[in-house]
């Protein structure tokens, strides 16, 4: 008898693992130029690491996590998804003591014990971000700015994209929703599957996520958690439109949209195919602002996105990938300043302008004064420091201070590429 893989665990053959490179590292490569730097985690942790940061009632620590005990008797699980387990190393190596925002991205093999199907298997390869340390709406703009940034890198067209947006509120607001979708989904609950009749009763979002169609009928008339918001959630959730109508990403309110994860918190998100069908999600993610806390660190904020290889190769098809080198990115070329909360719209516009030309650029998200973003700005190996204030935008321009020669000039706005292109090439 002839072994084989077991199922749901898929070889990738040498022919096929040529695209695989090339999408990994044109992930690699747009990460870093949006400053997102590597940690790789073991793929074997304590389950109560996923049962406390995912969740109990959620179907991947309930029904699909691999876990088995140690010759100890410790229980362990396969990584089902890798946000908590980034989260259990920030706080396990200190990395929150070197303050202002953490940028980290992975990828790798992720494990759950679900029914086999195309683009989705038990073994399968996640990529992700995850930007911890700030509350500012501006960060969750750009995580969804580089998702979308990542798909034009593939060649994936804008208008077969699109992106699902919600706000499921903070820790305040979950106990008034969730007492609404209780009420309302009660005198239904003979309608619905088994799991969401458990789901009623332990915990009555994950309803809004079940797949089963009766009970998504049932959902469709179920209360909005958008109407359930604070004043500080609906600000946040309101800024951030504004970002990303200031960035041009096209969104659609999806008052369904919650997750499967209960680490979330105000922001969720969905970027989409229009090629994939009813499994149409290419990468989700959003807010855990209380994960980090909940896993015994101190009150972090973060924000992220995770999403599968194989569902993103299915959707690139048989294309080949093209013949070019890859570059080593170690950090941005570009730190831009901007002075004042009233041009973090316009630094918004100029970051994404000069990333999708392949420039490596970030700036401040925790608040920091003018001289500490300087000097992180140098401790990052920045060449180039880019002012905007209101005389700039008076002038139609950015200050662009050269770290290295102290030489500083007054760039028009449209031709900061160019510029900053002509510069490297003289270095």
């Amino acid at each position: 008898m002839k072994v084989e893989a077991v199922r749901g665990m898929t070889d990738i053959l040498p022919e096929e693992a040529v695209l695989w490179q090339y999408v990994e590292a044109e992930i690699r490569e747009a990460v870093a130029i949006y400053g997102y730097r590597e940690i790789r985690t073991p793929i074997v942790e304590r389950a109560e690491l996923f049962a406390r940061g995912v969740g109990e009632t959620t179907d991947i620590v309930h029904k699909e996590m691999y876990v088995f005990p140690d010759k100890k008797g410790q229980m362990l699980a396969l990584r089902p998804e890798a946000t908590a387990s980034v989260v259990r190393a920030y706080i396990e190596h200190g990395l929150y003591a070197k303050g202002g925002v953490a940028k980290l991205y992975y990828l790798g093999p992720m494990f759950r014990y679900e029914k086999p199907q195309k683009g989705r298997k038990r073994q399968f390869h996640q990529y992700g971000v995850e930007a911890l340390g700030s509350l500012d709406p501006a960060l969750d703009a750009e995580v969804i700015d580089l998702a979308w940034y990542i798909m034009e890198r593939l060649g994936l067209r804008r208008e077969g994209l699109f992106l699902r947006l919600n706000s499921i509120g903070c820790p305040e607001d979950r106990p008034r929703f969730r007492e609404a979708l209780r009420e309302y989904f009660l005198p239904h609950r003979e309608e619905l599957c088994p799991d969401c009749k458990r789901r009623l009763e332990e915990n009555p979002l994950r309803i809004l996520d079940c797949k089963v169609p009766t009970c998504r009928e049932v959902a469709a008339g179920a209360p909005r958690s958008l109407d359930h918001l604070c004043s500080g959630c609906r600000e946040h959730f309101e800024r951030l439109l504004g970002y990303l109508d200031a960035l041009g990403l096209a969104h659609e309110l999806d008052p369904k949209l919650v997750r499967g994860l209960d680490y979330y918190t105000r922001t969720v998100f969905e970027l989409a195919s229009r090629d994939l069908g009813a499994q149409d999600a290419l990468l989700g993610g959003g807010r855990y602002d209380g994960l980090a806390e909940a896993l015994g660190g101190p009150p972090t904020p973060g924000v992220g996105f995770a999403g599968g290889l194989e569902r993103l190769i299915l959707v690139l098809g048989e294309r080949e990938p093209p013949d070019k080198c890859f570059r080593l990115i170690t950090g941005p070329t570009v730190y831009l300043l901007p002075v004042g909360e009233g041009e973090v719209t316009e630094a918004l516009r100029i970051l994404a302008q000069l990333r999708r030309a392949g420039i490596p650029a970030d700036m401040d998200y925790a608040g920091r004064s003018l001289r500490k973003r300087l000097q992180v700005a140098s401790q990052l190996g920045a060449r180039y420091a880019l002012f905007f204030g209101e005389e700039e935008r008076a002038r139609g321009a950015a200050k662009v201070r050269d770290l290295g020669t102290g030489h500083e000039e007054y760039v028009p706005l449209g031709e900061l590429v160019s510029y900053l292109r002509g510069r490297s090439r003289r270095r």
